[in-house]
């Protein structure tokens, strides 16, 4: 579906063990579309680029990351959990969360690229109709991606 529609970022998340060969699927069904994280480490980092990861947090583990794959290759994956009617950043396993609220509708993506002049990428993840969300609808979402891709 993201491959279909030339979306690019999408995330293979392994949340458990016996999940690499299914990564590895996905990510060699569309090489360099998408992202893939859990359980990826310095030690294995270049491995799953190799595999077709598009990109890939402790400061040390980005500084660390960041001389194995290089800069361009890396994601820092911002988690969030509801709370009331409210989406927010959580940390350590979804179990922690933080002060930080986020919107989690298309305005965040104008906004982000906005804020970082095109080099931070936003995922919606669960948020999205696909995956049972009701905050974004994934055609709405190929639309703008498209149209800010384009101006």
């Amino acid at each position: 579906m993201y491959r279909d529609n030339n979306l690019t970022g999408g995330h293979v998340i392994k949340l458990g063990p016996g999940n690499d060969n299914a990564a590895r699927e996905a990510l060699a069904a569309w090489p360099g579309g998408l992202q893939v994280g859990g359980g990826i480490h310095v030690s294995n980092a270049q491995e799953w680029i190799d595999a077709g990861a598009e990109k890939r947090f402790s400061l040390e583990q980005l500084q660390a990351f960041s001389r194995t794959v290089g800069k361009d290759r890396l994601v820092v994956d911002v988690s969030c959990r509801k709370r009331g009617d409210k989406w927010i950043v959580a940390m350590n396993k979804w179990q922690d969360l933080t002060d930080m609220e986020v919107n989690h509708d298309l305005s965040d993506l104008e906004l982000v690229d906005r804020l970082s002049k095109g080099k931070v990428d936003l995922t919606y993840g669960s948020s999205l109709d696909i995956f049972g969300g009701k905050t974004v609808k994934f055609d709405d979402l190929v639309i703008l991606s498209h149209r800010m891709r384009d101006e």
